[in-house]
């Protein structure tokens, strides 16, 4: 990319003056000059194509400077002062955010896995921008692993699948979350991936003229309604089939929602006036719907699912959900940053729909052990959700494997201290057992009631965890 490209695509969303753009990207590219990538390429193309990426998501102008520079303090001679006094303290700390802390200071590459991790999550916390740059960083790496050693792509692959996707998921950023898993199952089990590519592609060939067929039927009983609407094709990545497939153990040809389509619409109201329209024309799947507009995900996603039956007798899954909507599940948190754009472009909302993230990563930084630290992330960066009712109709939205004693906590901090017991669909039941969606649960509290040390090792979610430790702390039963 041209510097020309990028200066165009950032003024089509953006009417901030680009000089310090332009001197980003030259000052990038001299830092970098004499550096090459395995590929032989100069180093500073990698920086471009993280700005570039930066550029698709329409992040403001200090996100993208500071992606063109995300290197500049770890791997050239420019020092922190200079780059300071360069740039200000904006763009400065964001590069510094994403800026791993030299491995040599720790015993083993766990610790220091875990600690640069440590300090990036923190960075994020005070500034979500951080991990948006490291996503766009890492996608570009895998997008370019082919250069490296089998080693190397075995250790990054693996490092990409377990931690990064699932972080995107998280964001909401699926697309992101999608290519990263396909290029990690890639390198990790190239068999697999080549064989499950092979019939994803011969499938898809042959259904193609099912699902435009079944999209035709669709948008001629939707064009009677008079309701604004388009309908796009949807395929799932080629991980995620193989998720399916080893989760459930089925051959591929028994995947059923592996294709499917997305109507997208002007309003809420709207959305239901669709989906009454769809299962009045295609009969439904039993327990096929979820309803994510009245319950959103802790990413932010809202959409309608349902599933249907078409006249062929295969089971096409279908999503309803508006503009704005479709606009979160492409590009999540990173939609909703819009710094300098002017009042039509902020989100008003944003603190209030970031509150749950910075939470969650104050939580992590109460953990000590390395190990701990990147477990317990990965643990509360899987996306699985259940949904838990309070008796007086209240839901709770907690990960999958959660049970009642992170269900208290979750109602609040004082509530899961002074648990004692818990009725799950009004019977007594186990603090460790897991809890399923549309359980209703009771805590029973007594006054004066504690945590108890062994809660640690029941607990599954962060939140439960920080509190019962900082209880454990206060009170001389938990050295730091």
């Amino acid at each position: 990319m041209q510097l020309e490209d990028l200066l165009k695509k950032f003024r089509e969303y953006s009417a901030e003056d680009t000089a310090k753009l332009e001197y980003a990207w030259q000052f990038s590219l001299d830092a970098h000059t004499d550096q090459k990538r395995a590929s032989g390429e100069i180093y500073f193309i990698h920086c471009a194509a993280v700005a570039e990426i930066l550029v698709d998501f329409k992040m403001d102008l200090e996100t993208i400077a500071a992606g063109l520079m995300h290197d500049v303090l770890e791997d050239t001679t420019v020092s922190r002062d200079t780059f300071r006094k360069e740039f200000g303290s904006e763009i400065y700390e964001l590069v510094l955010g994403v800026t791993k802390i030299e491995t040599l200071k720790f015993s083993s590459r766990d610790e220091a896995q875990a600690e640069n991790w440590r300090k990036m999550i923190l960075a994020t916390a005070k500034d979500i921008r951080v991990i948006v740059i490291k996503l766009a960083d890492r996608l570009h790496n895998m997008r370019t692993l082919n250069f490296l050693t089998q080693e190397k792509q075995l250790e990054i692959s693996h490092e990409t699948l377990s931690l990064y996707a699932p972080l995107a998921q998280r964001l909401g950023i699926f697309h992101v979350k999608s290519e990263l898993e396909d290029l990690s199952f890639k390198y990790l089990h190239p068999d697999e991936y080549q064989d499950l590519l092979a019939k994803v592609q011969l499938h898809f060939v042959k259904r193609e003229k099912l699902l435009e067929e079944f999209k035709q039927g669709v948008e001629k009983h939707l064009g009677g309604t008079q309701i604004p609407h388009r309908v796009l094709s949807r395929a799932k990545n080629i991980y995620s089939i193989y998720r399916k497939m080893q989760k459930q153990n089925l051959p591929f040809e028994d995947i059923q929602d592996a294709l499917g389509i997305r109507i997208i619409t002007d309003n809420i109201i709207n959305c239901y006036a669709l989906l009454g329209t769809v299962h009045s024309i295609f009969k439904p799947v039993t327990g096929s719907f979820t309803d994510y507009i009245a319950v959103p995900k802790m990413n932010l996603y809202r959409s309608l699912h349902t599933s249907v039956m078409a006249p062929s007798g295969e089971i096409i899954e279908i999503q309803i959900r508006t503009e704005e909507m479709h606009h979160t599940s492409e590009y999540g948190i990173a939609a909703h940053w819009r710094y300098k754009l002017g009042a039509s472009g902020a989100d008003q909302h944003l603190d209030e729909k970031l509150n749950w993230l910075r939470q969650w990563m104050e939580w992590l930084q109460d953990l000590s052990s390395p190990r701990e630290f990147i477990e317990s992330f990965k643990t509360d960066l899987e996306l699985d959700q259940i949904f838990i009712f309070t008796p007086k109709g209240d839901v709770k939205a907690l990960p999958a494997g959660s049970n009642p004693l992170d269900f208290a906590y979750a109602i609040h901090s004082d509530i899961g201290d002074a648990c004692i017991g818990a009725k799950v669909n009004n019977k007594m039941a186990k603090l460790d057992g897991p809890l399923k969606s549309g359980d209703i649960c009771e805590i029973i509290t007594r006054r004066n009631s504690a945590p108890k040390k062994d809660w640690l090792g029941i607990v599954k979610t962060a939140g439960a965890r920080s509190h019962i430790r900082k209880y454990l702390r206060e009170h001389g039963q938990l050295e730091d």
